[in-house]
């Protein structure tokens, strides 16, 4: 049993954290000094400008992706380094928030905490990566060890296997290189009203030898959330790697990675009041910073600890060999508090229907205790050939996972649900609170296999099509019941070269989302839709999707221009039918428009902008349950909850001088519904940032950047309406970065 007390965390105190960071990078580099001290006595000099910072990646990171971007035939974004640094984003939250194109969702206990983007209308909270991997467990991410965050959009199950309906998110790992240097920064941010957060990472790179190379990355966040009272973060995390063979044609990479959050949640605002229906957006009279949870006893940890091994053989220029392995362990433990008007009903008067200075909310009890353990490896061969006058660049190979689902009974005691001022909470203590754990039992278990084939034909100078296919053995079980498939899923793709640095091109491609494809990670508040369900024993749901684009390199290949038009129908989408069966013959679309612009209009001036549309339309929801009989659906033709037709985003930074680089940007997102019936909203916002860096020396460079200028209060997701989460308030953050 434990017991928790108000102003304990669990997990490793920050001094001990930091000391063990900071003994960590100087006994490596200290090592290395000794070992080879001609490297660091020739060590250059960083500028804060180099090339490789460019916000233009023009290279996927996928294994199955052999052409650059220009030449690919779908929309890829990559949020490089740069650009992540350039933002001041510390977690994939922060990332996302503003990419257009994508919409955060929120978990509430079924549904657990932790990353849940939806990608042109459709969740991907277990299709994110890393480096190209799944990444199954609902967790959270963060930016210390990344390289680049790569979104794909549209469907792209031929790639990753089963669901990846709207798209994936491939996180980019940083990796050993050849060269010695290393990057310490110190970060404090403050919201101006007492609340501060302090953030410290480092990131270590040291060439032992012409071949082999080490790096060390790690990080502590702790501090306040800005603009939200008694929300606090406390993580940190570690990832060692070392290289060998590098420059050569056989190379070994071997990495670990550690990362350990023991925050305390926020789950926003109360939302919706079945007794004043007249409201459908949420209550803003109150103070920003009120926190409707109980700060004093909420808490979430989570761990994930990874370690991977990724070997390549180059047989020559046109033949290479690359399997990867993965053992990865992720635990979530929380207890947090559920604000609602779940007080309130549809006859209730007074202060429930006036919602006057007397209105109370209900704090009600969510706990949690998951873990998730996978297996997985890949193994690809790419080959260079001609078959005659036609070119081939062929991706061949196999994949293979296995995830396991644990939980845990959690018995709480010492507080229950609760009844709260809402305009003045007032904070209690809870002198016997604690939680008893059951033994940890398994709750699922996925395997998968995939064998997959891409190939690049060059049929003309000027004319390349993109063929893929796959095929997955898929099986999932709760140990009660089993889904079994067989998964077949392909694309078609076709470049056309209207200019040396200009394309237009076409692309089809499928995914499928089997039974328990989400099995864990996902809660029963979609009903049927939810592909947590196992036991209707109904076929996978199929997704097909078009793009039409045209993608750009101008300004001396400085900046890349994109625009797409894209269909992703679902044609087989859970429902229940006339009889109350479930079945696959519901039906949903998204139909949308995306534009961008990322690189340089200038040497001295960066730029990154997008705009996303997206119509989303239920087609066919099947059949619902009105008294003893089942009619259509009356959400028929509604908007799919939790997507913004119109996004937005501009962020551009300009050299002034040698040492001052200035810039900022803003961020839209519009109108989203919280709801299948349309009624309940996020009102549309925008959000004002602002960015300054200054090279005091050539080693050392302080980084300036106001986030939320103007205070906006953002509401990041809600959950179907009962509760709306709140992004971080204005805040100043300051950080100073040394290079050496």
């Amino acid at each position: 049993m434990k017991k928790y007390i108000s102003s304990k965390k669990k997990g490793l105190p920050s001094n001990v954290v930091a000391t063990a960071l900071s003994a960590a990078t100087t006994t490596l580099l200290s090592t290395v000094a000794l070992a080879n001290q001609d490297s660091v006595a020739e060590l250059e000099t960083i500028h804060l400008k180099a090339e490789e910072s460019s916000y233009y990646i023009k290279n996927s990171s996928n294994a199955k992706i052999t052409k650059p971007l220009l030449d690919t035939t779908r929309t890829i974004d990559v949020i490089s380094k740069a650009q992540i640094d350039d933002r001041g984003a510390a977690s994939l939250q922060d990332v996302l928030r503003t990419t257009p194109g994508i919409t955060l969702g929120s978990g509430e206990g079924g549904t657990p905490m932790g990353d849940r983007p939806f990608i042109r209308g459709y969740e991907a909270s277990t299709d994110i990566l890393i480096d190209g991997m799944r990444d199954y467990a609902r967790g959270s991410h963060e930016m210390f060890n990344l390289e680049a965050v790569e979104v794909t959009k549209g469907p792209g199950s031929v790639y990753s296997g089963r669901g990846s309906t709207g798209g994936t998110i491939n996180l980019i790992t940083k990796k050993p290189k050849q060269v010695t240097e290393s990057e310490v920064s110190s970060e404090l941010q403050t919201d101006g009203k007492g609340q501060s957060k302090y953030r410290f990472t480092t990131d270590n790179n040291v060439l032992v030898h012409d071949h082999v190379a080490i790096r060390l990355n790690a990080m502590l966040d702790r501090g306040d959330v800005a603009r939200r009272d008694g929300v606090e973060v406390e993580r940190w995390g570690i990832a060692p790697s070392i290289t060998f063979g590098l420059n050569t044609p056989t190379r070994l990479t071997a990495a670990y990675s550690y990362l350990e959050f023991n925050d305390t949640p926020d789950m926003g605002t109360p939302f919706k009041n079945i007794a004043n229906p007249d409201r459908k957006k949420p209550i803003e009279s109150q103070a920003f910073e009120t926190n409707f949870g109980r700060p004093e006893i909420d808490f979430r940890d989570y761990k994930s600890e990874s370690f991977d091994l990724n070997f390549e053989h180059d047989f020559n220029e046109n033949l290479k060999l690359r399997a990867v392995a993965r053992d990865l362990k992720t635990t979530q433990d929380y207890f947090f508090s559920r604000p609602s008007f779940d007080n309130c009903n549809a006859s209730s008067t007074g202060s429930c229907q006036t919602e006057d200075e007397n209105l109370q909310y209900t704090s009600a009890t969510r706990t949690s205790y998951r873990t998730s353990h996978v297996n997985s490896g890949q193994l690809n061969l790419q080959a260079k050939f001609k078959t005659g006058p036609i070119a081939h660049d062929l991706i061949t190979g196999v994949d293979y996972s296995k995830e396991r689902i644990g939980t845990k009974d959690m018995k709480v005691s010492g507080v229950g649900n609760e009844i709260n001022d809402f305009y003045h909470p007032t904070r209690k203590y809870y002198p016997d609170f604690s939680i008893a754990y059951g033994p940890e039992t398994k709750a699922g278990e996925i395997t998968n296999t995939g064998v997959y084939v891409f190939d690049t034909v060059s049929l003309h100078p000027l004319f390349d099509v993109n063929l893929g296919l796959r095929f997955d053995d898929y099986k999932s079980s709760n140990f009660k019941d089993t889904v079994t498939e067989k998964l077949w899923n392909y694309q078609v793709g076709a470049i056309y070269k209207i200019a040396p640095q200009g394309r237009f091109y076409a692309n089809f491609a499928t995914s499928s989302n089997p039974s328990g494809d989400n099995l864990g990670q996902a809660g029963g508040a979609d009903g049927v839709a939810s592909g947590n369900r196992l036991g209707d024993n109904i076929k996978a749901e199929k997704t097909r999707s078009i793009e039409l684009g045209s993608k750009w390199e101008v300004l001396n290949d400085r900046l890349a221009l994109n625009a797409a038009l894209f269909e992703t129908r679902k044609t087989d989408a859970r429902s229940t039918d006339a009889e109350g069966i479930v079945s696959v013959d519901g039906e949903n679309r998204v139909r949308g428009i995306e534009l961008s612009a990322t690189g340089q209009i200038t040497p001295l001036w960066d730029i990154s902008a997008g705009y996303s549309y997206l119509d989303s339309n239920l087609l066919d929801g099947g059949f619902v349950k009105q008294g003893t009989n089942y009619i259509a659906n009356p959400n028929n033709g509604n908007q799919l909850k939790f997507i913004a037709k119109n996004s937005a985003n501009l962020w551009s930074t300009y050299q002034v001088m040698d040492q001052l680089r200035v810039g900022g940007g803003a961020t839209y997102v519009g109108k989203r519904f919280a709801d299948d019936n349309n009624e309940y909203y996020l009102p549309a916002h925008i959000r004002l940032d602002a960015f300054a860096a200054y090279q005091v020396l050539p080693e050392f460079g302080l980084q300036l950047n106001i986030n939320n200028i103007t205070n906006e209060r953002i509401y990041d997701a809600s959950h179907l309406g009962i509760f709306s989460t709140v992004a971080p308030g204005r805040s100043f953050a300051l950080k100073g970065t040394y290079r050496f």
